[in-house]
């Protein structure tokens, strides 16, 4: 049985895209979220992306119903579920702290929700045999979440979620409390599983491999508005804002300050050493990245990265430039200027 097919027959067959229009939402005086407009197609995975407190979660709970917006309006398909509760929306949320009973094994951790929606007993069993199956917890149905790795009892809060027949999948920082390796090996098998079902996928993250990873767009937030939304390529070679340049991209891009208050950034790995002209510059530090080091530059325009094979050592002088196409240019405001 193919990851496609099981899916398919756990999750919902009405594929509809998910909006956002004009969404806001306030806390007193505070701005949570600021005319944020989203489409998310079928079967698309969608990440939200940005620092703490900049909306990610809020728009979460927005799509679930668990807050409402001050103005704007959320749309499946044709369906407008602004004003519907939680359990009218058809929507699965996968949480940061999985949400399992302790005291149920797997099988009666995923089935009982199926009982109380009042799904048929063969229902039940051939949904719970599949996607015991897909997710690779067959071995596990009988024991208790306190038995079971991080990566394991994660799985079974996903298979939880599809046995809900979702239109709408909302995962609020799934692997945040895995360790990184294993986050680098379920992030394959989230997103086959993710985008094998039809349903959109709405997945906040901080951690942007995380997001450059699983998604198929990701939009950035700061302070509750959206920066920009597209392709984990376009935000690196394009991003809209300075935010947005600084955001996306590890060791973070560089910036230098125009005589005419513009700014000027460049990535650390765009650099490279020339023998005449350029920008004069001294080694402070380095670290070593596998094959290539990430080194600290000071300079008379302010302190830069530079990421480069070996062969450079702490003190070094030497002349750095970056072709023009590597350029990105932003207003003192943070507007990209660049075409």
């Amino acid at each position: 049985m193919t990851v496609s097919s099981t899916i398919s027959s756990t999750t919902t067959s009405a594929a509809t895209a998910l909006q956002l229009e004009g969404i806001s939402r306030r806390i007193g005086a505070r701005t949570i979220l600021e005319d944020l407009d989203l489409t998310v197609s079928p079967g698309e995975c969608l990440a939200l992306l940005g620092p703490s407190g900049c909306g990610k979660s809020s728009t979460l709970r927005l799509i679930s119903g668990l807050d409402s917006p001050d103005s704007g309006r959320i749309l499946l398909g044709e369906r407008d579920i602004t004003a519907l509760p939680p359990a009218r929306r058809q929507v699965a949320m996968v949480f940061q702290s999985y949400a399992l009973y302790p005291h149920l094994s797997v099988a009666r951790n995923l089935s009982l929700g199926m009982e109380i929606r009042g799904v048929d007993a063969a229902t039940i069993a051939r949904d719970l045999d599949a996607v015991l199956e897909l997710l690779q917890l067959g071995e596990l149905r009988q024991r208790r979440p306190a038995d079971l790795s991080g990566g394991q009892r994660q799985r079974v809060a996903l298979a939880r979620a599809l046995l809900r027949r979702p239109q709408v999948f909302l995962l609020d920082e799934p692997m945040s409390n895995l360790d990184a390796q294993l986050r680098e090996e379920l992030r394959p098998q989230l997103r086959a599983i993710l985008c094998g079902g039809g349903a959109p996928v709405v997945y906040v993250t901080h951690d942007q491999q995380e997001a450059m990873g699983i998604a198929d767009r990701i939009a950035v937030l700061d302070a509750g508005r959206l920066q920009q939304c597209g392709t984990a390529r376009e935000l690196y070679h394009r991003p809209a804002t300075l935010f947005v340049a600084q955001f996306i991209g590890r060791p973070q891009i560089n910036v230098l300050q125009e005589p005419d208050g513009s700014l000027l950034a460049v990535r650390p790995e765009h650099l490279h050493a020339v023998r005449e002209g350029g920008l004069q510059v001294r080694v402070v530090s380095r670290e070593w990245q596998g094959a290539s080091q990430q080194l600290q530059l000071d300079t008379a325009r302010g302190p830069l990265r530079w990421v480069c094979d070996g062969g450079r050592t702490i003190g070094d002088a030497v002349r750095i430039a970056w072709e023009p196409q590597h350029e990105h240019r932003f207003a003192a405001g943070g507007r990209r200027l660049t075409p």
